[in-house]
């Protein structure tokens, strides 16, 4: 794929700062080195949406990265995004609100998260690229959720206000909600997320060898 695709990837994060980010995974490895694991897959994910071939490139930020580990570095990486800060009293809210925000620029927004270090350039290609053929799609985690929301319509965020995030049925209850909007969902390739300790091995194996994400988690023996 030669040609810039007119979508705007949206990436919703959190900064990785020590008792903030990645608190299931905190439970199991302490708050610094889900910090450190965050950072990582946090520092990837930039990375691969910076090497895409898409028109527009966002991140929506909440927390201090002043705070955060490798705050410098990921500073570093944000010169190449638009930045705009979270807003909303919950994750369902922010995430509609980024949506709203992204979707100023008049553009597709393709949104994903910080959980899924192993998503590929070529990926966020195929995924753009399928978002200008459909009015919706929508990458199902292999928990139950999703990783990757995609809309032409940015105030159709507005139907995740209502859902319930992080269970086992936020993917499916998405998918009812998108359509009880009258949007036709395509639907992407389903990936695994990292929200605890027994997510880490298979996505590690997905991820390239070189990664941050690998390299710390395999370091530490995770």
């Amino acid at each position: 794929m030669n040609r810039t695709l007119p979508v705007d990837v949206l990436v919703v994060a959190k900064a990785p700062v020590p008792g903030q980010a990645k608190t299931r995974l905190a439970a199991a490895v302490g708050n610094e080195l889900a910090a450190d694991i965050a950072a990582a897959a946090l520092q990837d994910t930039l990375d691969t949406v910076a090497a895409a071939r898409v028109a527009a490139r966002t991140v929506a930020l909440t927390g201090d990265l002043n705070l955060a580990r490798s705050g410098p570095a990921i500073r570093s990486q944000l010169t190449a995004f638009t930045v705009i800060a979270q807003r909303g009293t919950d994750f369902a809210h922010r995430l509609a609100n980024a949506h709203l925000d992204a979707g100023a620029a008049g553009y597709p927004v393709l949104q994903i998260g910080m959980d899924t270090p192993q998503v590929s350039a070529e990926l966020i290609e195929e995924c753009a690229a399928a978002l200008l053929e459909a009015p919706a799609v929508l990458g199902p985690a292999q928990d139950g959720g999703w990783w990757a929301l995609g809309l032409h319509d940015p105030a159709a965020a507005g139907c995740l206000r209502t859902v319930p995030m992080s269970r086992p049925d936020t993917g499916a209850v998405t998918l009812r909600a998108l359509a009880d909007t009258g949007l036709d969902v395509r639907l992407l390739t389903t990936l695994s997320d990292v929200d605890n300790l027994a997510d880490i091995d298979a996505v590690r194996r997905e991820c390239p060898r070189n990664s941050r994400f690998g390299t710390i988690t395999a370091k530490v023996g995770l």
